[in-house]
């Protein structure tokens, strides 16, 4: 039995996932808030976690780093309705076993997880077109110099929303002082996480200010 948890903050979507998924050799647990991620997995054991990207309280970055931390060898999936492709590298390089839609049909979801399980990785093929072979290269010292030499430009909106970050706001307090959803608030932080290169509120605070943009904005 492939026991499985999904990680949602939508409650329709994550039983009905649940619904979708569940046959005779998968059973499912589904968890609405991604900041008791901790305590659930160490009363149980999974073999393959459903992950969504955008959460309020923990994104899926944060839980993705943190399920691993707990179990190096958990299978994470990641599970959305945005587009991945900007964010592809950022999840390779924070260990994710594979990446599908949540309009995927049925059988896509349980090969997925039935691949995940068996420690094979799965991409869209869309995605998987488009992707470069220098993209699955190990990073290197070469690679970490370029890498801080390009510039990182940040809008209007990453530039606000960094700001409430390192103040120590909330997704909630961001969006409403914005007047902005809490979704969209979710989406510029993980597009700051992707700029960063990093996978959570703390790291990508002390990134900008080790590269100067927190201090720059200030000003």
């Amino acid at each position: 039995m492939i026991e499985v948890l999904i990680i949602d903050d939508h409650m329709a979507v994550g039983m009905g996932t649940k619904a979708l998924i569940e046959t005779e050799d998968i059973c499912a647990d589904v968890l609405f808030d991604s900041a008791e991620y901790l305590s659930c997995i160490t009363k149980k054991k999974y073999d393959v976690y459903l992950v969504d990207l955008f959460m309020p309280n923990l994104n899926g970055l944060e839980v993705t780093k943190g399920i691993l931390k707990h179990d190096p060898d958990a299978a994470i999936i990641i599970y959305t309705g945005f587009d991945i492709e900007p964010h592809f590298n950022l999840l390779l390089e924070n260990n994710i076993s594979g990446i599908i839609s949540k309009t995927a049909s049925k059988e896509q979801m349980i090969t997925t997880i039935r691949c995940a399980k068996r420690k094979e990785v799965v991409i869209p093929l869309g995605l998987f077109r488009q992707l470069r072979l220098q993209q699955f290269s190990a990073k290197s010292v070469l690679q970490s110099e370029k890498i801080n030499e390009i510039p990182i430009t940040l809008t209007q909106r990453e530039r606000e929303v960094l700001i409430f970050v390192q103040q120590g706001m909330t997704n909630k307090n961001i969006a409403v002082t914005l007047n902005l959803s809490q979704r969209s608030i979710e989406y510029t932080l993980t597009e700051l996480f992707n700029k960063l290169r990093v996978s959570s509120r703390v790291e990508a605070v002390e990134k900008a200010k080790s590269l100067g943009i927190l201090s720059k904005i200030n000003l």
